[in-house]
């Protein structure tokens, strides 16, 4: 099957297919005032409240912003130091096997048996789980068409790329049809083609499941969520659909022209979020509240822009 393969036609051809529609029942993710303290005194997250439906959340941060913290604690990986998390009203800390059972994880760092073939592991990851043997078998198959690995399945993990071992982690992930799917940086190591066919099957995976994707790269988190947080030193900056934050970012995003020798003391000058290069010099797009420059035009902010915003008041308030 090549890359280009239009996902939601993959999933319709699936012999497991989703769960429908009018099958699926109500979910609900509550984080309420969590934090996770480490030793000697070091807060990961704190105070930290989201609630989640169906849909792609896109939670974006810096690396280091406490986002593996949290997806730790929302596959019970991990306890939180305070607050709770409860799905469907169970409190995880008490019961976890009440999101286990439906919970789909790929880890930042996904490990596999080098000695064993794709087939091989996704069956053992099958039993881990107690799924049906033959029931597992069709679903393997089916999963290994959708990320692109069916002609490599039966060669040995350990001589697969870095790209290929984490299309095996997103198979894994999604073995049980999970109600919760959470992966925490998908997209790393994979190539273009294959970051664009991650995002259009999380996009469609989103329609009766809770997902969570956890990354620092904002062109990931556009084209996926519906759904966006943004989390930096443990604290939530905010939380919102992608156009509330644009819109947040409205009248704050300015672009104009410089030489190209000013071009490295406009980086400490300005919060630039791109250049261009052109015929008359350097094009700057900087995200400021009043005009950075005499001739600076005002533009419409993308996400980045908006993420770039909010990361930079967050750290002027920390300096104050």
């Amino acid at each position: 099957m090549s890359l280009t393969t239009p996902v939601s036609t993959t999933l319709q051809a699936a012999a497991v297919p989703l769960v429908p529609a009018a099958a699926a029942p109500a979910l609900d993710l509550s984080i309420e005032a969590v934090g996770k303290q480490y030793r000697r005194g070091a807060w990961a997250l704190r105070d930290l409240s989201l609630r989640l439906g169906p849909g792609v959340l896109g939670l974006l941060g810096p690396n280091g912003a406490g986002k593996s913290t949290l997806m730790r604690i929302l596959a019970t990986i991990t306890q939180p130091t305070t607050g709770k998390v409860t799905w469907n009203g169970a409190d995880l800390a008490r019961a976890p096997d009440a999101a286990r059972r439906v919970l789909g994880y790929l880890p930042q760092d996904f490990g596999v048996y080098p000695n064993l073939n794709a087939v091989e592991f996704l069956e053992y990851l099958a039993a881990v789980k107690g799924l049906d043997g033959r029931a597992a078998r069709r679903r393997i198959d089916d999963l290994l068409q959708l990320v692109n690995l069916a002609e490599a399945s039966r060669r040995p993990l350990g001589g697969y790329s870095g790209g290929m071992k984490q299309r095996v982690g997103i198979a894994q992930a999604l073995l049980n049809d999970p109600q919760l799917l959470i992966v925490d940086e998908p997209t790393v190591g994979l190539d273009p083609e294959e970051r664009v066919r991650f995002r259009n099957l999380l996009s469609d995976l989103s329609g009766q499941r809770i997902v969570i994707l956890s990354t620092h790269i904002v062109s990931d988190v556009e084209a996926a969520a519906s759904d966006i947080a943004v989390i930096n030193q443990g604290q939530l900056l905010a939380h919102g659909s992608p156009e509330a934050l644009l819109q947040a970012a409205a009248g704050q995003v300015w672009e104009w022209v410089i030489p190209s020798a000013e071009l490295p003391a406009a980086r400490q000058r300005y919060l630039i979020s791109s250049t261009v290069r052109t015929g008359d010099g350097v094009r700057l797009r900087a995200v400021a509240e009043a005009p950075p420059a005499p001739d600076a035009q005002p533009a419409a902010p993308a996400l980045e822009d908006a993420y770039l915003r909010l990361l930079a008041r967050h750290r002027n308030r920390g300096a104050a």
